[in-house]
C-alpha cells in the first residue's frame, strides 16, 4: 500500500508555507492599510489636501505614467542611484579588502573613514554644490558617500571574521597572496559584503531623495519638490510610492542574487 500523503501545492517541505502563501501574507498589511486610508478620506476624516486617497493619488499615477513625465524622471533618478551606488560600493569593496587584510592600512585609514562616516550627508551638500555645482558630479557623489560605507564596513568585518586557520591551510597549501583573496577571503566574506551590497542600494536611494530635493531640475525627487510647490499633494505622494517600488525591486534582486551565490551555505529559513 502507498503510504505517501500529497503535500499542498502552496506547502514546501516541513510544512513550511509556499511562494504564493508567503506573497499573500506580505500584501496583507499593505492592502489592509490603504483599504483604511481610503475609508477614512472618503468619509472626510482625512484632509484631501494633507492625505489625497489612495484612488486620487492612482489616477495621479496613471496621468504621470500616460503622459510620459514620469518614465523620463524615473529613468533619470534610476541612472544617479546606480552610478552612486557603482561608485561608493566599489570603492568601499575594495577598501574593505585593503583595510580588512592589512593591519598596516586598517591604521592608516580606517579612523579617517569612520570620522566621514559620521558627517551627515545633509551637512556636506552645500559644500558638495559649492565644489561640483547643481551638475550629475555633487549628485551621484553625495550618493556614493552613502553607499560606500555599509559594504565597506561588511566587506571588513567579513574578512576579519574568516576563521585563521583556513589562512594557515592556505599558507601550507604555498597560496599566493593573490590566491589566497580569490580562493579564501572573498568566498568566505561574501555573505557579509552582499548584507553591506543590500544596505548601499537602500542607501543610494535615500542619498538620491537627498540630492533631488535639494539641488536638482529633473528627478523624481524635482517632481516631487516641483508639486510641493503647487500644493500638488497627490504627486508627491506618487514619487513616494515609486522611491518605496524600485528600492524594494532592487532590494528583491540582490535577496535573489544572495541565495543564488550562497545555496551552498545551508541556513535557517524560518
Amino acid at each position: 500500500m502507498n503510504s505517501r500523503v500529497a503535500v499542498p501545492a502552496d506547502r514546501r517541505e516541513g510544512g513550511a508555507p509556499g511562494r504564493w502563501t508567503l506573497a499573500g501574507l506580505a500584501l496583507i498589511l499593505p492592502a489592509t492599510a490603504l483599504a483604511i486610508w481610503q475609508t477614512l478620506g472618503e468619509l472626510g476624516y482625512l484632509s484631501e489636501l494633507m492625505f489625497p486617497t489612495p484612488t486620487t493619488i492612482a489616477r495621479s499615477f496613471v496621468d504621470l505614467a500616460s503622459s510620459g513625465e514620469l518614465w523620463v524622471n524615473f529613468k533619470i533618478s534610476a541612472w544617479r542611484a546606480l552610478a552612486g551606488f557603482l561608485l561608493g560600493g566599489g570603492l568601499g569593496l575594495a577598501f574593505g579588502i585593503a583595510v580588512g587584510l592589512f593591519r598596516r592600512t586598517e591604521k592608516l585609514l580606517d579612523p579617517t573613514f569612520q570620522m566621514i562616516r559620521m558627517i551627515p550627508s545633509l551637512a556636506v551638500v552645500p559644500l558638495f554644490i559649492f565644489w561640483f555645482g547643481i551638475g550629475e558630479e555633487s549628485k551621484v557623489l553625495l550618493i556614493a558617500k552613502g553607499a560606500f560605507f555599509p559594504i565597506y564596513i561588511n566587506t571588513f568585518m567579513g574578512i576579519r571574521n574568516v576563521d585563521n586557520k583556513l589562512f594557515e591551510v592556505s599558507r601550507v597549501l604555498g597560496f599566493s597572496r593573490a590566491k589566497q583573496i580569490v580562493r579564501l577571503v572573498l568566498p568566505a566574506a561574501v555573505p557579509n559584503i552582499l548584507l553591506g551590497a543590500r544596505l548601499s542600494m537602500g542607501l543610494a536611494w535615500l542619498g538620491l531623495v537627498v540630492a533631488e530635493l535639494i539641488a536638482s531640475t529633473e528627478g523624481i525627487g524635482y517632481m516631487m519638490s516641483d508639486a510641493r510647490q503647487f500644493a500638488d499633494t497627490p504627486v508627491v505622494f506618487v514619487g513616494i510610492f515609486v522611491f518605496a517600488a524600485a528600492g524594494l525591486a532592487t532590494d528583491v534582486l540582490l535577496r535573489g542574487l544572495e541565495r543564488r551565490l550562497l545555496r551552498w551555505k545551508g541556513s535557517y529559513q524560518g
